[in-house]
């Protein structure tokens, strides 16, 4: 009886969910229904989306895919808010942890442009704090031993994670346990002036330029970018990226009037059992973090996607040249720096990494589907984006699964969008 409660419940939210779509005034880009993809795999893609909300694997979600330059699928799933009985809109607003990684790194971009951030530069012309860095060593005994690094961290380091700057809560060596769980944990603690000594005074992990490893890299761009202007990241990336992109909803700061639309996880793992939550939802920063801190909708988001597929200009107006997107979106990782992007889940293997994005360099290997050249970064509480060139396809799904349980998602995403489409 439950489950038919619940199936009845799902596919109301799904049928007012398509009705608010189709019937909403203005959609991120020009609509063309379910162009490029056949009708059953439309309705497996909804079915995926009421099995696991049914099953209380995920609240809800907005889906947003683009192709073409229009929007093929856009629809809202379950709910904002599952413990006030608050279905999902396809206006809410989402924390996208390290989907502000892409944002933050185009940012940068837009300066390189500029002549005013080579990516050859060492970041300490800048922050002069990083001139002189160590790097951690752990003998056979488990002691830690600290040597004079032996290049400086570059900008393209930076961008491509290999400046040696890792996540304390990605390891277990005496080097992590050195630093900050991650990024939006770092700006809840530090201000930027604070976070940028805290990291120039730790041990890196890895000698600069060596080792992808992932880590706070792109939240040092940022600082930077800040530094450059003279304005905090939030202006910064207002200016250069969301205005001229039409990304009203974008930002480091959810107004009060706004806060409303924040969607909320399940009080529930689904993979464990243990309560869950999703601090910065609820607690402030101390900086404009470019590695976590940044809020958005799926309708924001897709455009900005368009954007890079486009080839850096989406209605007119430019914020990147396309030389630039494409060298972005290229493999940075030379055959002597070691490719540990495979590690971190199983859809990485096969990548490469570019500035800011993991790029598919192989077809097979990736336990996702895709194609050469597609180029992606998803959100540790749980969105998704990528943008697939050869298919002229951008996707972006806005959810709140901060578990290890969103990395299915991602999976099962992937499957059931390229099993919809229609050649």
């Amino acid at each position: 009886m439950k489950k038919l409660q619940a199936a009845s419940l799902i596919a109301g939210l799904l049928a007012s969910a398509s009705i608010y779509a189709a019937d909403a005034p203005k959609t991120p880009l020009p609509m063309n229904a379910g162009q490029g993809f056949s009708q059953e795999g439309l309705k497996r893609i909804d079915a995926f989306f009421a099995d696991e909300i049914a099953n209380n694997r995920m609240p809800g979600a907005v889906l947003a895919v683009a192709k073409n330059g229009k929007l093929s699928i856009y629809k809202s799933y379950g709910y904002l808010d599952k413990a006030n009985n608050k279905p999902m809109t396809t206006d809410a607003i989402f924390n996208l942890a390290s989907m502000t990684k892409v944002m933050a790194s185009v940012g940068a971009l837009t300066f390189y442009e500029e002549g005013k951030l080579p990516l050859n530069a060492p970041i300490s012309n800048w922050l002069p704090q990083f001139k002189e860095m160590k790097v951690g060593q752990v003998d056979a005994e488990g002691k830690l031993n600290v040597v004079p690094a032996k290049n400086q961290i570059t900008v393209q380091d930076l961008l491509r994670h290999t400046s040696g700057l890792t996540y304390g809560g990605r390891g277990a060596t005496p080097v992590h346990k050195m630093y900050p769980a991650g990024s939006a944990p770092a700006a809840m603690q530090y201000n930027a002036q604070e976070f940028v000594e805290k990291l120039a005074s730790t041990p890196l992990l890895y000698e600069p330029g060596t080792v992808w490893d992932y880590g706070f890299g792109i939240d040092v761009v940022g600082v930077i970018e800040e530094k450059i202007a003279g304005k905090p990241l939030d202006t910064v990336l207002r200016e250069r990226i969301w205005n001229k992109v039409g990304m009203p909803d974008t930002t480091f700061n959810v107004p009060e009037k706004s806060r409303a639309r924040l969607a909320q996880p399940l009080p529930v793992d689904p993979m464990n059992g243990k309560p869950q939550k999703v601090d910065i939802l609820t607690k402030g920063v101390k900086f404009d973090c470019g590695g976590s801190c940044a809020f958005s909708t799926a309708g924001d988001y897709i455009r900005f996607g368009q954007m890079l597929l486009n080839g850096g200009s989406l209605d007119g107006k430019r914020v990147l040249g396309p030389q630039t997107v494409t060298f972005m979106a290229s493999n940075h990782l030379n055959k002597d720096i070691k490719n540990n992007v495979g590690l971190t889940e199983p859809g990485r293997v096969g990548y490469g990494f570019g500035l800011g994005v993991a790029v598919r360099m192989e077809r097979g290997l990736s336990a996702i589907n895709g194609n050469v050249g597609d180029f992606t970064w998803n959100g540790a509480n749980g969105t998704v984006f990528w943008a697939d060139p050869k298919e002229q396809m951008v996707v972006v799904m806005m959810g709140v699964a901060p578990g290890d349980i969103r990395k299915i998602h991602r999976e099962q995403l992937n499957s059931v969008i390229y099993g919809a489409l229609e050649k």
